[in-house]
């Protein structure tokens, strides 16, 4: 145990810097235990509660991870090797496809709808102590949530769907709780999860969206919270079937007072219908984000979920930014209300790109993945190998390495701005770089 790097400090900070920076050169690997806090308070010749106070400081950087009675560990992939930051340097003249940005010719223009919504506020300023919620933006998407068959609650807004997640996980968990989570999954939630010191469990994804038997072995096993995306999974472009919640709701059944959260950062980019899994269990949440339709920049999202989670996160959200901006929120009503954004039109755009390269990869015996959605997942035997054969061919894709814990390797393809002109050439590439040594291709399941 910790081999021959000793742990120093007086304060809570110095020790907890201490065993951060041993992390970060490789002197604490990952997975490795770290003295009881008792034993290492004595070690030190401080007080246990000082250790305790450096131990949780290092769980909510995501450096360590506590099992209980298993103790504390090194994470497997500490937030100082953080998956945002397992990313290609895309050189000059090389076509990125690696970001999963939006298309900017799909977004709309802001300027109007940002232009009469701050003449509102001069007209009625938001001043403290004001509803943090603009009532129109709240009827409109409670209008859509109930149309899509989301059980009635609450509307709250955060600044996007992760701020959104983040809040829920902290209003209900407590560190060292396990946490179901996709996989291949989102980066940004996978480095989430364990920043909050709670421990990832990963669950297998198809087409129709997480495997049943293993949120089942997850909740089983002790994971008090399960993360599911409903459409456009990043990265794979799963989206939940109406046979596949059915299955999903009848895991949860046995596990009412699982913590549920849904994604639905798809929203009026792709035409597969939701089907919620929301009111399965005791405590939900369904976040509907912004992002992906109408810019990123927006950095909002619409959830609700059950009464006691959404009076816990609107609570702990007044103590800190108090509520989204509410020019903000009355920009978005005027996007939504004037039909900004033609959602039909939208998903047919990523739909046909998608689907092309689908194709195109199909017809060189390539196997890819991407039912909705804006990406597509492509299984490769040799993850690195193809990406740098890639970019050497002048084509950047996301390493999976960004997206996956157990799940075997594999590349992400953002199709958002592909020109049709560009889809068999970059099928072409793929092709050879999936290939041994960038030899003939094969077929990956």
């Amino acid at each position: 145990m910790l081999g021959e790097y000793r742990i120093s400090g007086r304060r809570a900070a110095e020790i907890s810097a201490s065993i951060e920076a041993a992390v970060g050169q490789g002197e604490l690997r990952p997975g490795e235990l770290l003295p009881p806090m008792r034993e290492l308070a004595e070690r030190l010749g401080v007080n246990p509660n000082t250790v305790a106070a450096a131990y949780r400081t290092l769980r909510e950087r995501g450096v360590i991870e506590t099992a209980g009675r298993r103790g504390s560990r090194v994470r497997p992939k500490p937030a100082t090797t953080a998956r945002d930051l397992i990313r290609v340097e895309v050189p000059p003249g090389v076509r990125d496809l690696s970001e999963g940005n939006p298309d900017p010719a799909l977004l709309p223009a802001l300027a109007g709808a940002f232009a009469a919504a701050a003449g509102q506020g001069d007209r009625e300023p938001v001043l403290y102590g004001h509803a943090p919620v603009e009532p129109e933006l709240a009827r409109l998407a409670r209008a859509g949530l109930d149309a899509d068959g989301v059980p009635d609650g609450p509307v709250a807004v955060t600044s996007g769907a992760l701020d959104a997640l983040e809040r829920v996980l902290a209003a209900h968990l407590r560190p060292g709780d396990a946490v179901a989570v996709e996989d291949p999954g989102w980066g940004s939630l996978l480095d989430l999860v364990p920043a909050l010191g709670l421990r990832v469990v990963p669950v297998g994804v198809d087409d129709e969206g997480p495997l049943p038997d293993d949120v089942g072995r997850a909740l089983a096993d002790g994971a008090r919270a399960l993360i599911v995306t409903c459409r456009a999974q990043n990265p794979t472009g799963a989206a939940v079937s109406a046979a596949r919640a059915g299955a999903l709701r009848a895991v949860l059944a046995g596990h009412p007072e699982t913590l549920l959260m849904e994604d639905d950062h798809g929203h009026h980019i792709v035409d597969l219908p939701p089907h919620p899994l929301a009111g399965a269990t005791r405590n939900w949440a369904f976040v509907r984000s912004a992002a992906k339709a109408y810019g990123p920049d927006l950095r909002l999202a619409v959830l609700t979920g059950d009464p006691v989670t959404l009076d816990r996160v609107r609570g702990r959200q007044r103590l800190g930014p108090g509520w989204v901006s509410r020019i903000v929120q009355r920009a978005v009503v005027r996007l939504w209300s004037e039909g900004a954004v033609d959602p039909a039109g939208v998903a047919a755009r990523y739909g046909w790109r998608r689907d092309a390269l689908i194709g195109a990869l199909a017809r060189r015996g390539v196997v890819a993945r991407g039912r909705s959605g804006m990406n597509v997942w492509v299984p490769v035997p040799d993850e690195t190998g193809a990406v740098a054969r890639l970019l050497h061919a002048g084509w950047a894709v996301a390493p999976g390495a960004r997206f996956r814990m157990s799940a075997p390797p594999g590349i992400r393809v953002t199709v958002s701005t592909l020109a049709d002109d560009e889809i068999e050439p970059l099928a072409e590439a793929i092709a050879e770089a999936v290939g041994p040594a960038g030899g003939p291709a094969r077929t990956y399941a």
